[in-house]
């Protein structure tokens, strides 16, 4: 079940793109249900494009084939062939029914794709992930998503052992068998394609709740996990409803079936799925409680909940028409999930959070060898385009559009854009026509943005008459070329912009022909414009690109007194922390060039004068404390040495905490300390976000003090993120008093997997090169395993992605070892294990020394044999950029 198939020898490409000659009009599946084998009876009525003349191609990998037959008759060995990744079959015509049995193998499925055992064989559940192409390890199908097809599906099994048997759609219909077994049957009655069928079965609990929807139909909602897990699934059938609730609100989409059922489990390679009525979640998305969960796996949880509830309509009713167009599903959804985040919690700093996310994975994959458009031209193996670039920046570009549309026009677009393909298999082209169809608008010059790789550069440059009173804003953008776009277009981009005066107030704007506002937004389409505007008796400080509006990197010539000005006064939290963020990078920078104190000092005064404000929000407090990240920093700099980026910054927050001052810190900390409570609400979140941030501050200058709170922290702990905050203070700034609570940590929660994932992650990004030693040891721990794709990432994947000094050790080490363990996960499970690969990303900018062991550890890599077209596509395309 596991096999490794050699990467593909053609890619797949876009241009090629060719409408199904067959369809499967409906699907009749049958299955009887077993850990080592079960058997799956497909009966498939099948229709024909009279258009094209081609032989019925089914796809089918990993399968045994038991009997065929054609319209009721047997077929001889003859009549089909059983060819590379699939099934052919002589004598089709339209409205012929086939009819298949084959064989799979649930408990040797290690790479979680198909129909698969979770858990260990005498207490796990069955289930299956089809997206992208998992349902061709089930069955002999057309499994592509312009194929949809109405199913009705039917489960047989042992009921001692598999209790619970479920499927998407509605019931209909279960009973008693012979010998103890049981069945039961679903049918869904809206057509879908093959990636978003699902079925669990095995010994599960549930919570359920009634939910009326607001066109008055009532569906039962049910949240299924193990008998442990259960009791942690409150909160996530809380984030539901108001998914729901705020879906009916925003977009006018009501929930369309009898029941909607959400399954958790701790083997999983995504997320979350999104399968028509049964969404399967893995366990770190759905359970969460005070004792075991942080602040920010709870948004988390809500965040995935929604995120997986909206793809109902977009993803599921609306469906991808093929898989070049998988953002027109995720980044359309990542949208709809980040505005029900902004609206269920803080607008400005969830704005910060997906910013950050892009800037430190999507950004630099836009800048390596792996950068690829939000619609890619091609691909070799499509799980590995579930990227920051098709989620995050996909996103960003329906944000663009709702911007330029407005709230009003923007709900006239989708509803349209709903209403055209409900039931249908749609482009991005679609999405745009009918976004633009509802408002008189054209929208087809933001498909280029779709079409090319890269982040686009804004420069800004500004100019003031002080006789004519007028202030002249220049804006040009830059496009830098990569290996498979040498050319770049101008692209449509809309730059929010604000302008401030001296004393920081908002200064109305002027442009001509135009009613004057505190607030516009220009597009920028051509390579260099300007724009006027009139009327002002000073020189402006700008606030640009507010908000966010376009996923590019701004440059502008600030001086420090403008940044420290927009970072005092603008109203807009996002560019707030902008301000500072680029005060904090000219900070980093003055430090590297040694340039003097002054880039410095603007920063911490700015920051120390913010530091008691009662008026500034505490989570915005923490975020402005916290520098860009050392991935961000690495970006600016042509060769990249890790060990002295981490110096640098961990310099300039040691000269952060000193203007602050011992005092001032530990007094702030010891205020925050004696509010703890394990509360949810914004407040009480914001404060421990902000206590972390001082405590890890106040370590820089007085270890010992704040190692003393940490041990205090640590034994008081209300809940998980103070907890899990004060053991990492302790294990990064006192080893001998850090072991002891590691330990206890270790003990407490030796039976939570969750748990322990953030204990293995919490070590392996510890600084420094000795931390190669401690994920060694961490390996031998008896609850590490590489068949686990949560546990991998924990250790692994942090160790390579997290812990820049760690991984990036001079000798090479860390490099080694991971492509040793990328090769074991390979074997087990290629998805896996090309996701973890994308650590090397950005490898040819190291340092001469790191970047040549760098390059040897993933050729060693590429010379295996026989490694998954996953993984090979990956170190490939790493080495050949």
């Amino acid at each position: 079940m596991n096999a490794r198939p050699e990467a593909a020898s053609q890619p797949i490409r876009l241009a090629d793109y060719r409408a199904p000659a067959w369809r499967v009009e409906r699907v009749e599946l049958d299955f009887e249900l077993g850990i080592d084998a079960a058997e799956v009876a497909a009966r498939l009525l099948l229709r024909r494009d009279p258009a094209q003349d081609e032989p019925l191609r089914l796809d089918g990998e990993n399968l045994e084939l038991l009997s065929i037959a054609l319209d009721g008759r047997p077929l001889p060995v003859d009549a089909y062939r059983l060819i590379d990744g699939g099934l052919e079959v002589d004598g089709a015509r339209d409205g012929s029914v086939l009819e298949t049995r084959v064989r799979v193998h649930p408990a040797a499925n290690t790479a979680l794709e198909g129909l698969y055992l979770s858990g260990p064989r005498d207490t796990g559940f069955l289930l299956t992930q089809c997206e992208a192409q998992g349902f061709r390890h089930i069955t002999y199908f057309l499994d592509r998503p312009d194929v949809q097809s109405s199913y009705s599906v039917t489960l047989r099994a042992d009921r001692a052992r598999f209790p619970v048997l479920l499927a998407g759609g509605n019931p209909d219909g279960a009973g008693e068998l012979d010998g103890g077994r049981h069945w039961a049957r679903f049918v869904d009655p809206h057509p879908k394609p093959s990636y978003l069928f699902a079925l669990v079965a095995g010994r599960l609990e549930r919570i359920e709740r009634g939910y009326r929807t607001a066109d008055g139909r009532d569906v039962q909602l049910k949240i299924w996990a193990e008998a442990d897990a259960i009791g942690r699934c409150q909160y996530a059938m809380d984030a539901l409803e108001r998914s729901m609730r705020w879906d009916e609100r925003v977009y006018g989409r009501n929930y369309d079936l009898d029941v909607f059922h959400v399954v958790a489990t701790h083997d999983f390679n995504m997320g979350a799925m999104e399968n028509k009525g049964l969404n399967i979640f893995n366990a770190k998305c759905l359970l969460a409680d005070p004792d075991a969960s942080t602040d920010d796996e709870y948004r988390r949880v809500e965040a995935v909940i929604a995120h997986e509830y909206f793809h109902n309509w977009s993803g599921n009713r609306v469906t991808c028409r093929d898989w070049f167009q998988l953002s027109l599903k995720e980044g359309f959804t990542v949208f709809r999930e980040q505005s029900f985040s902004a609206d269920m919690n803080s607008a400005p700093l969830k704005r910060i959070e997906d910013v950050s996310l892009l800037r430190r994975a999507q950004f630099p994959e836009d800048a390596g060898p792996l950068a690829h458009p939000v619609r890619p031209a091609e691909y070799r193996e499509i799980n590995n385009f579930y990227t920051a670039t098709v989620y995050e920046k996909g996103a960003e570009l329906v944000r663009m559009l709702a911007g330029r549309l407005g709230e009003e026009g923007f709900r006239r677009g989708t509803d349209l854009y709903f209403a055209r393909n409900d039931g249908r298999a749609a482009t991005i082209e679609d999405f745009l026509a009918a976004l633009g169809d509802a408002n008189g608008v054209d929208l087809t010059p933001y498909l280029a943005w779709y079409g090319q790789a890269g982040t686009p550069r804004v420069r800004a440059q500004g100019a003031y008459d002080a006789a004519q009173r007028t202030y002249t804003l220049t804006l040009s953008q830059h496009h830098a070329p990569s290996a498979r776009q040498p050319h770049k277009h101008n692209l449509p981009i809309p730059v929010k912009l604000a302008l401030f005066g001296a004393d920081g107030r908002m200064l109305p704007m002027q442009m001509d022909g135009q009613t004057p506002a505190s607030e516009t937004v220009v597009v920028l389409a051509d390579a260099e414009q300007h724009y006027v505007f009139r009327d002002l008796g000073e020189r402006p400080v700008p606030s640009l690109l507010r908000g966010f509006s376009a996923p590019v990197i701004l440059e502008c010539d600030y001086t420090p007194a403008e940044l420290a000005l927009l970072l005092a006064h603008d109203p807009d939290g996002f560019n707030r922390w902008e301000a500072g963020q680029q005060l904090a990078l000219r900070a980093h920078d003055a430090l590297r060039d040694g340039a003097g104190p002054h880039g410095v000092t603007a920063w911490c005064d700015a920051l120390a004068t913010l530091f008691d404000d009662p008026r500034l929000d505490a989570a915005l407090l923490a975020d402005l404390l916290t520098p860009p990240g050392e991935v961000e920093l690495a970006e600016r700099e042509p060769l990249v040495d890790p060990e002295h980026i981490h110096a640098l910054r961990r310099q300039l927050q040691l000269r952060l905490a000193t203007r602050i001052g011992r005092d001032r810190l530990d007094a702030r900390y010891r205020r925050l300390a004696a509010q703890a409570t394990a509360a949810l609400d914004a407040g009480s979140q914001a404060n421990r976000r902000l206590k972390q941030r001082v405590l890890q501050l106040l370590a820089l200058l007085d270890p010992a003090l704040a190692c003393a709170h940490a041990a205090a922290q640590y034994r008081d702990a209300p809940g998980m993120t103070d907890r899990l905050g004060a053991l990492a203070v302790l294990a990064r700034h006192d080893v001998a008093r850090g072991a002891e609570p590691l330990a206890h940590y270790r003990a407490r929660y030796a039976d939570d997997p969750l748990a322990l994932d953030k204990w293995f992650a919490l070590q392996a990004q510890l600084p420094g090169e000795s931390t190669l030693a401690r994920v060694q040891a961490l390996e031998a721990d008896p609850a590490f395993t590489l068949k686990n794709p949560n546990r991998a990432r924990a250790l692994l994947g942090t160790f390579a992605s997290g812990n820049p000094t760690g991984f990036h050790r001079v000798d090479g080490a860390g490099y080694r070892l991971y492509a040793e363990r990328l090769l074991a996960l390979d074997a087990l499970n290629p998805q896996i294990a090309a996701r973890l690969a994308t650590a090397f990303n950005g490898w040819q900018r190291l340092e001469p020394q790191r970047r040549e062991a760098a390059r040897a550890a993933l050729a060693s890599l590429a010379a295996c044999d026989k490694l998954s077209r996953n993984l090979a596509e990956i170190v490939g395309n790493m080495l050949k950029a």
